[in-house]
């Protein structure tokens, strides 16, 4: 069994060690009070005393394996195209579980009824906020809410599918798939950039009302001070319904979640 040092680390830094060793060498089953406390060199009741119970254990493995990715994506977040960071938070997020299997099972397939991770609510804002630029750019054909739905639950089910493929040694066989779904989602929420206006010439080729509402329903949650709180309701409510009218050609129409 895996044993953590006892000389020099404190109780609770010696219980994270051995849990998170627990948890990447056997998965979630092996990490037990009696496995994490033998392994730890403590009683049961000092990891109640620090962490509450098992969960609460869990609960901080999680937090601490998922920060530095959390932290990196984060700051990819916040300037440049958003569109590419759109792209690259998704390789960043299948990297990641590829990387800590047992971890990523951890945060996205432990039942909790009701509830979820705080480290995954987190990173989903961080998505939502990278999927708002996109929309306040003019390039989102859905709402904000559904577009951050797609790529979270198609990322969430392609590195689910990936990490099983790799536990059987099978992962070759689905080379390519993580950017082939990539590419399949951001066509779907993603409108074409609009193509250069020539020098002194108008803009070729309206955009779609639909992209338009879009965004301007994402910039106006940073705030329009000239509009009461009734009007930016309404002015919101058919915005909405401008979002989902039917683009020409497509023979579908936009619907909001």
């Amino acid at each position: 069994m895996t044993t953590v040092g006892t000389n020099t680390a404190q109780p609770r830094e010696r219980i994270l060690k051995a849990a998170t060793t627990l948890l990447a060498e056997g998965g979630r089953e092996a990490v037990s009070t009696r496995a994490v406390s033998a392994a730890a060199g403590v009683q049961a009741q000092t990891i109640y005393r620090h962490f509450g119970d098992m969960q609460g254990l869990l609960d901080e493995v999680a937090r601490q394996g998922y920060a530095s990715y959390l932290a990196a994506k984060q700051a990819d977040g916040q300037d440049g195209d958003p569109v590419d960071q759109l792209s690259r938070g998704w390789d960043m997020h299948v990297a990641f579980g590829l990387a800590n299997p047992a971890l990523y099972r951890l945060l996205y397939t432990e039942p909790r009824p009701g509830q979820q991770f705080a480290v995954t609510g987190e990173a989903h804002q961080v998505l939502r906020r990278i999927v708002e630029r996109v929309a306040k750019a003019g390039r989102l054909r859905t709402s904000v809410e559904t577009a951050a739905t797609m790529v979270h639950s198609a990322g969430m089910g392609v590195t689910l599918t990936l990490i099983a493929a790799q536990d059987d040694d099978q992962l070759t066989a689905y080379e390519g798939l993580a950017d082939t779904v990539r590419d399949a989602i951001l066509a779907a929420v993603l409108a074409p950039a609009a193509p250069a206006a020539p020098a002194g010439g108008p803009e070729p080729g309206a955009r779609p009302a639909p992209v338009h509402a879009i965004a301007l329903k994402s910039l106006m949650r940073d705030g329009v001070r000239s509009l009461t709180p009734g009007e930016r309701a309404l002015l919101g409510e058919l915005l909405d319904r401008i979002a989902t009218e039917e683009r020409p050609g497509s023979g579908t129409s936009e619907t909001q979640p």
